[in-house]
């Protein structure tokens, strides 16, 4: 694993690991994802084309990100309890302010990612996990979708800051 070196903005982490082969299935939670370059997370449904939004393809949707602080807030604020699988993203983070990486090249461990958007929460999640008002607690802040720019492993507890 590469060091990440500070830029003086901010280095977070990866807190957990998720993805599933066919939409609508529970997340398996993972030690680790392989990040396809320009496609994907290697075994999870959009880079099969078998997630529910495959029909409607993105570059900026290659991997998901969403910071476990929201989660947390989403539980005080809102009284809505959504467990780090049942957010449908393949990465929860920790000390990463994700609206600061929309436009940015940032460094997961090895890797290299692209923010290219911000997530625009779904009533497919809520519908799916039965969290009624997870929709509504998830507007402006229901993680970034990134392009994954320099493919390879990710693994819990690997580093995350922006690239200068």
């Amino acid at each position: 694993m590469a060091s990440v070196k500070n830029t003086g903005f901010f280095v977070g982490e990866v807190q957990s690991l998720f993805r599933c082969t066919i939409a609508g299935e529970e997340m398996e939670n993972c030690n680790s994802l392989d990040l396809i370059q320009g496609q994907g997370v290697e075994g999870d449904r959009y880079l099969n084309g078998t997630g529910h939004y495959s029909p409607r393809p993105h570059p900026d949707r290659q991997v998901t990100l969403i910071e476990s602080e929201v989660l947390a807030a989403l539980l005080r604020d809102a009284q809505v309890n959504l467990p780090p699988e049942e957010t449908r993203r393949n990465i929860v983070t920790i000390g990463v302010p994700l609206a600061h990486l929309v436009g940015r090249q940032f460094r997961i461990g090895d890797t290299v990612l692209y923010g290219g958007r911000l997530n625009i929460p779904c009533r497919y999640l809520e519908d799916l996990n039965d969290r009624p008002g997870a929709f509504n607690a998830l507007v402006n802040r229901s993680g970034l979708n990134a392009q994954i720019i320099v493919g390879g492993p990710v693994y819990v507890s690997d580093k995350i800051a922006p690239l200068p």
